[in-house]
């Protein structure tokens, strides 16, 4: 069927790429795959970074005549609507105000992945983004949860439990090469992956810059992919660490891909991440990871066979993990092959279309109900 995408946070043809892009791509892949004609419906980005109460009223009238707009768009040629609008990643910096509005002008299901809501933003400088996630969440047909620590929140504000599907975060393993252990180099290569972004994306950098410089006794070297506004202070946060990091910059995702294939170990403190794309890319790629749990991470990372997972924001137990893979190469690359077994087998993109076919299939018996 005809199915119109939404991704209010960022479109998945935006320059920028990031995570949250990527993910919105997978998801498009996913839908072709399961035999569906997914399009995307708007550009509009609802996102609001200062929770500024005049931008989000001036998004949401703008959302509003977007809605109006593609509804008598449709009700002229027919023959181009939607039957089903998909909304990729709602929560109350980015909520969608289309989809409802659309989904309840043409009679047509409402479906979303990833979504989030967050009861003590009530009131607060979101209070008007927040509203709206509740809204949709209320008209939601299903809500496909990708990170399970959403699932409580979520859950009552659906009209039906059965409306909560749990789906596992994927990717397509075709485009990641696991590459034999070298024994050959005098040192591991680490290699981290991540925008450089103020908040939790920075936390994470200054808990590896803090957490590595207790290593330095070791001989290992570390690349770094990505960038952004924050640039300047990741590279003090990991100035300790001296010339044996590498600053890669962004990277597309075939970048990505060959960067770590030249590594060894993944490492990433991971800090309030809700499951982490380049996780995923770096057990598709072979690598044992070192990360911390926290949010999703630990339902794609399995501690103690495809990595191992640390208290969220505990430096000196994060360095004693990676200090632990450094030494013992054989331990790498036994987890760095289950954590592949394990994409293939649990994260596949085809496994993901099966799934979201299976999911779309049952929504209009869930909208009978």
């Amino acid at each position: 069927m005809r199915i119109a995408f939404y991704a209010p946070l960022k479109p998945p043809d935006h320059a920028i790429p990031s995570g949250d892009r990527r993910v919105a791509r997978l998801f498009v892949d996913a839908l072709r795959l399961a035999g569906h004609q997914p399009f995307v419906a708007s550009r509009l980005r609802s996102f609001d970074r200062e929770g500024d109460t005049l931008r989000q009223g001036r998004l949401a009238e703008i959302g509003r005549r977007a809605a109006a707009r593609l509804v008598g768009q449709w009700r002229r040629s027919p023959e181009a609507a939607p039957e089903l609008w998909f909304t990729y990643h709602l929560y109350h910096k980015a909520p969608d105000w289309l989809g409802p509005a659309v989904g309840a002008a043409l009679g047509i299901p409402y479906a979303i992945a990833e979504a989030s809501f967050a009861p003590k933003q009530a009131d607060g400088r979101w209070d008007i983004g927040h509203r709206a996630v509740e809204a949709a969440l209320r008209r939601a047909d299903a809500v496909i949860g990708l990170n399970p620590t959403d699932r409580e929140c979520v859950l009552p504000l659906l009209r039906d439990p059965r409306r909560w599907i749990d789906m596992a975060p994927f990717l397509d393993s075709r485009r990641y090469r696991a590459r034999p252990l070298r024994r050959d180099l005098p040192s591991p290569r680490l290699i981290a992956v991540a925008m450089m972004r103020p908040g939790d994306k920075l936390a994470s950098y200054r808990l590896l810059g803090a957490a590595l410089a207790m290593l330095l006794d070791l001989d290992w070297s570390l690349d770094i992919v990505g960038d952004g506004l924050a640039r300047r202070e990741v590279e003090a946060a990991l100035a300790r660490l001296g010339a044996r990091v590498r600053y890669r910059g962004a990277l597309d995702e075939p970048g990505v891909a060959a960067a770590l294939g030249e590594a060894d170990l993944f490492v990433w403190p991971a800090i309030n991440e809700a499951f982490g794309m380049a996780l995923l890319e770096a057990q598709a790629s072979g690598l044992a990871v070192v990360a911390g749990e926290s949010g999703g991470v630990g339902g794609i990372v399995v501690s103690g066979e495809t990595g191992l997972l640390t208290p969220p924001g505990d430096a000196a137990v994060f360095a004693a993990s990676v200090r632990r893979l450094i030494r013992d190469p054989d331990s790498r690359s036994a987890m760095g092959a289950a954590a592949r077994a394990k994409i293939e087998r649990e994260h596949d993109l085809p496994g993901a279309a099966e799934r979201l076919a299976a999911i779309l299939g049952r929504l209009h018996p869930v909208r009978a109900a």
